[in-house]
């Protein structure tokens, strides 16, 4: 015998609820096959359902293009940050800075090495320390080619870029906790609906009855053994 199935995607909750308003809507009080308490709960629930779907959907689009723009400016930032240490370095091995002056950019005065600016955290932290630490550094040679301030420049797009997206994550966790328990009242709503029509059909032990509960937006399915046997019977 086929079971019911109930929504587990949004689509699938929005179409069972779309379906039942709908065909309350067309269907005589004292002809519904589920109470009108459940008709009016579902009509005010469904908008406030595809709203919050779609408040959730944009912002999750929002926040993909928005990682694209963090991965391009941090790209960019790491490329300028890590110039400008090289260049550092070739003048400390050409003698024109000390190496103490290392000391003032967080990094070991014995090793040339570039710090590991492969993630985003990172690069902020080296960047802010290189940055601050250049800024102090009040004799020598300046650096150029990049310069302090055009790395400081292109930091600065990237970590506000960064913590928007950051944001962006925050508000996304917001509005999916909030479908979180919208879904819950869809999914309850759904449930209560289906079993009052199938209550009002009981026994469900005919295809006409399944068809007329599937009017209702009730999703059944065959098991596997089931779909071979109504394939033989056919044939």
């Amino acid at each position: 015998m086929p079971y019911r199935r109930l929504p587990n995607t949004d689509q699938a909750r929005l179409r069972a609820l779309r379906i039942a308003v709908d065909v309350a809507d067309n269907t005589a009080a004292q002809s519904l096959l589920f109470s009108q308490k459940l008709f009016i709960e579902a009509k005010s629930f469904l908008p406030h359902f595809e709203q919050a779907i779609m408040r959730y959907n944009e912002n999750r689009t929002s926040q993909a293009s928005l990682g694209k723009r963090v991965a391009e400016a941090g790209k960019l930032a790491r490329l300028y940050l890590s110039h400008y240490i090289q260049v550092f370095n070739m003048c400390i091995t050409r003698g024109e800075i000390k190496p103490e002056a290392r000391e003032l950019l967080g990094l070991n005065v014995d090793h040339s090495t570039i710090p590991d600016i492969s993630s985003d955290q990172q690069l902020l932290y080296w960047g802010n320390k290189i940055v601050e630490g250049e800024e102090r550094r009040s004799i020598g040679n300046k650096i150029y080619n990049p310069s302090i301030a055009v790395v400081k420049i292109k930091l600065l797009q990237f970590t506000e870029i960064y913590n928007s997206h950051r944001d962006m994550i925050q508000t996304i966790g917001k509005y999916h906790e909030k479908l979180d328990e919208i879904r819950d009242k869809a999914d309850e709503l759904i449930l209560n609906i289906w079993n009052e029509v199938e209550g009002a059909l009981q026994p469900i032990d005919s295809n006409e009855k399944r068809d007329i509960c599937s009017s209702y937006g009730i999703v059944y399915f065959y098991r596997p053994n089931e779909r071979q046997k109504a394939f033989l019977s056919m044939s």
